[in-house]
């Protein structure tokens, strides 16, 4: 008999944790497992690319209802008589106004979404949440399953998150499984208790399928004479740094390189960069692209990859870099080490704007090094299709 499996996650908007699910979906084996989908909305930049097998559950009528603005939704709340998800509804929205972390914003909201849900009727062999916070929460409280269990995509003491609303929620998985060999150190050292639940999962990258997305667009930046094109790929949020990628754009400006800068993706920090860009006269220099459903031929005709993070759990965009060759430069955040090793496949360079600029003038000047971190790369096969296989052992157990 095949297996029932329920995987949950926000959304399937951009972001390196949604990517890996929609991967890792693509990657399982259809005949073994019945695989159905929580989302809490229904959208998102990789719907499309989710395999048809994959059954999305309905959104409660209580959550849509939930989900309105405010006082569109306290009003359908209380004339379909559901006053103490009303009253629920209110402290949602205190919570998320007060409340200036936005990590811990979601996790002490979560008590009042949660009342808009109730527990599912059908029985799985395993219930897996995504990612961290609502999508574990919501897979101890709201599933019955025989096994449960937890993703961290991410360096967990950078997160933001208050440990001991966490706790009981781990207490309650079978496995906790993390993304890189250092987010799994630092998850031990905060729960010592959970550390033999712990397990590592890289995330699914198949470069087959980024080699033939890569080819589906050409000159997509339009390149000048004799300009060098760095691309980064990342949520515009403060994790990712890109403050720093704007102070060293002007840099080389300023000594004379020729050099455009684009960004890939969409985020609360829009306004702020914009802004930034403008006051540096960078409008025509350092260009925020939006989101692009397929970001890989812009990848492929990028000269470099540069990554400004201050923390990450294990970067997919870095990979997808290595996969297409391409010279890489990342800042020394935590996990950098776990990806790159430093002047063989990449640059590691210090994390602030000084370390950004002498890295990228080294792979600019240096074209036998520029070459070395080419070829190296060339040499190794990048994919991991085959880490499906630990998630099937994670089932069974």
């Amino acid at each position: 008999m095949k297996k029932n499996i329920l995987f949950v996650i926000p959304s399937l908007a951009a972001g390196g944790g949604e990517k890996s699910l929609v991967s890792l979906l693509n990657q399982m084996d259809y005949d073994r497992y019945n695989v159905d989908l929580f989302l809490f909305h229904h959208d998102g930049l990789f719907m499309e690319y989710l395999p048809k097998q994959v059954n999305i559950l309905p959104l409660p009528e209580e959550y849509q209802l939930f989900s309105k603005p405010l006082l569109k939704s306290v009003t359908a709340l209380l004339m379909k008589g559901k006053l103490q998800i009303a009253w629920n509804r209110v402290w949602f929205a205190i919570k998320n106004r007060i409340i200036q972390n936005v990590s811990k914003r979601e996790q002490y909201s979560w008590k009042h979404l949660s009342s808009s849900f109730n527990n599912l009727d059908k029985y799985y062999d395993a219930a897996i949440g995504f990612l961290e916070k609502t999508s574990i929460y919501y897979c101890v409280e709201k599933v019955n399953a025989n096994r449960k269990i937890g993703w961290i995509h991410n360096d967990y003491d950078k997160l933001g998150m208050n440990p001991e609303f966490d706790l009981p929620y781990f207490n309650q998985l079978n496995k906790i499984v993390t993304v890189s060999e250092e987010c799994a150190n630092v998850f031990k050292k905060r729960f010592p208790d959970q550390k033999d639940k712990v397990d590592l999962m890289y995330n699914v990258v198949s470069p087959k399928m980024i080699h033939q997305l890569a080819q589906e667009q050409t000159d997509v930046f339009q390149r000048r004479k004799e300009e060098v094109i760095i691309l980064t790929i990342a949520r515009l949020h403060p994790q990712k740094g890109l403050e720093l990628a704007v102070e060293s754009c002007k840099e080389l400006i300023n000594k004379g390189y020729k050099i455009r800068w684009f960004v890939i993706g969409e985020g609360d920090e829009r306004e702020k960069l914009t802004k930034l860009i403008n006051k540096n006269k960078l409008e025509q220099s350092f260009i925020l692209l939006g989101l692009k459903a397929n970001p890989y031929p812009y990848l492929k005709q990028a000269d470099l990859y540069v990554q400004t993070s201050r923390f990450e759990g294990k970067s997919i965009a870095i990979d997808e870099a290595k996969i297409l060759h391409k010279p890489i430069i990342v800042t020394n955040f935590s996990t950098a080490r776990d990806q790159i090793t430093d002047g063989h496949d990449g640059l590691i360079v210090t994390m602030n704007g000084k370390g950004v600029v002498a890295g990228i003038e080294k792979v600019i000047t240096k074209k036998e090094l520029q070459g070395t971190l080419i070829n190296n790369l060339k040499k190794v096969y990048l994919g991991t299709e085959e880490e499906v296989n630990k998630l099937y052992s994670f089932i069974a157990r």
